[in-house]
């Protein structure tokens, strides 16, 4: 497999998330690193993250492992254990059915680089701890907790 040129890989700004929720994820971005590679079984991300900007609602994985290194700046992990700062060179993970809702918040006034890697698994049910939502990969997609579409 040739290197892969990062800089020319095409970055999706924002993310799928009903409004309101999409509100705090607008301007975050992601290059699908593991995509340009040709990986099936987890995908590696890189994640930017602007001044004031979320990496996702606050959510737990029913079927997939979840892994974060941070590459460059500072972020604050936002989870069931409350909030942590960490700063280039801090990892975290995420093991999956363990309802421990998190994400990453950027209160800094730098941007924020990171590694994301997931596993890939067909079955996975995302819950958002916070809001009344849930992805349904295999099924519905997005949808709330009762199951009523978006």
């Amino acid at each position: 497999m040739p290197k892969i040129d990062v800089a020319s890989l095409s970055e999706r700004i924002g993310s799928n998330y009903p409004k309101p929720f999409d509100e705090p994820c607008a301007r975050r971005g992601r290059k699908r690193l593991g995509d340009a590679a040709g990986l099936s079984d987890f995908g590696v991300n890189l994640l930017r993250l602007p001044p004031g900007t979320w990496s996702s609602q606050r959510h737990w994985h029913s079927h997939e492992d979840e892994f974060v290194y941070v590459l460059k700046g500072e972020v604050t992990l936002v989870s069931d254990a409350g909030e942590q700062i960490l700063r280039a060179g801090d990892c975290c993970g995420f093991p999956k059915g363990s309802a421990d809702g998190h994400k990453l918040v950027n209160a800094s006034q730098e941007e924020v680089l990171c590694l994301e890697v997931g596993s890939r698994e067909a079955a996975d049910v995302c819950t958002y701890s916070d809001i009344d939502m849930v992805l349904e990969r295999s099924g519905r997609g997005i949808v709330h907790k009762d199951g009523r579409p978006y």
